[in-house]
């Protein structure tokens, strides 16, 4: 018989984010669309976003959310063995974006680039670095890739895991299309969890909706952010919020436990109506879609973690995370907030 020899559960230890210097705001997108900022508002929530540089990466924005998680872990680079990326648009192939955060985490250094001419390259060769995985599952990713570091730490494959959203939707905005480029942004956020006797992150429960799944898009040749706005909109207002009472039932809790619910920032008219579906809206329920935009797999961590940070979520209850999109996948499940 197989011995399993992990934890029996993990929990969240430390949250970070990060966000561009850039924020667009509605005005600004009026002057390249026909469009105005009272009609982006009534239609999505939005008020600014906020756009990395050309040359600020996926992989730059990923690793300054996990510098950010572990200094607020207390949690060493050197402690992490798995390390786990939610993104969609992540330009290079190999090494993946989870592997350049590894390297830079653990020399400062990006691959690629070369060290200063006074300095000797790092040397790596007697370290064993951490399990590098990037997940590909668009907005829903981020609960994803939670679900799988809860799983590796349970197993005993990792004891703390670096798990990351980090999304340059702007690098796939058709900036002529006003029905998309009103909703992309670029940002990342991070967790860092550990193993734990007493679990605060519950079983992840993931589906996908097959006949959904060309309502988000992003393809070659055009390689473009396209979505069929009403059917996404359709399914988030009739399905999300059984999909999201199956995550909560997974963790043994009830909806009357839940504190804080933070689902993916889609549309602020699709997190209103899914909070009182669920009978959360007088909780904590993140709208970071008015200060951030539409992030994909970076948004449940990005504004879970603006929020906690900003002192408006308690520590020590339990939250929803609920993340559905691009595949037309989704995936959520119940946490507990770190203890400050």
């Amino acid at each position: 018989m197989l011995t399993l020899t992990g934890a029996a559960g993990s929990r969240i230890v430390g949250i970070g984010h990060h966000q561009p210097e850039r924020t667009l705001t509605n005005d600004d997108i009026a002057q390249l669309v026909e469009t105005n900022d009272e009609w982006i508002r009534s239609r999505t929530g939005i008020v600014t976003r906020h756009v990395a540089a050309e040359d600020e990466t996926v992989a730059d924005m990923a690793t300054a959310a996990a510098r950010h998680a572990l200094e607020d872990a207390g949690v060493a680079a050197s402690a992490v063995d798995m390390v786990i990326v939610a993104t969609a648009t992540a330009r290079d192939r190999s090494p993946n974006t989870a592997g350049r955060v590894a390297y830079n985490l653990r020399t400062g250094v990006m691959p690629g680039q070369s060290t200063p001419e006074e300095e000797d390259a790092p040397d790596l060769r007697g370290v064993v670095g951490p399990v590098i995985l990037d997940v590909n599952v668009a907005c829903s990713g981020f609960a994803h890739a939670l679900g799988l570091a809860d799983q590796a730490i349970r197993t005993g494959a990792a004891t703390t895991a670096l798990v990351i959203g980090a999304e340059k939707l702007t690098d796939f905005t058709d900036w002529t299309d006003r029905v998309t480029c009103i909703l992309t942004a670029d940002g990342a956020g991070a967790f860092v969890v550990q193993g734990t006797d007493t679990p605060g992150i519950g079983p992840v429960a993931w589906g996908s909706e097959p006949e959904l799944t060309p309502a988000v898009l992003i393809e070659t040749p055009d390689e473009k952010f396209v979505q069929d706005g009403r059917a996404v909109f359709r399914w988030a207002i009739t399905r999300a919020a059984d999909r999201a009472r199956a995550a909560v039932e997974k963790s043994g809790l009830t909806l009357d436990d839940i504190e804080v619910l933070v689902a993916h920032q889609a549309n602020l008219r699709i997190i209103e109506p899914l909070a009182k579906a669920l009978g959360l809206e007088d909780k904590v329920v993140v709208t970071d879609i008015t200060e951030s935009g539409n992030t994909s797999a970076a948004s449940i961590p990005l504004g879970l973690s603006k929020w906690w940070h900003s002192g408006k979520i308690p520590a020590g209850v339990p939250a929803l995370l609920i993340g559905f999109g691009g595949g037309f996948a989704w995936a959520g499940q119940v946490v507990e907030t770190p203890s400050r």
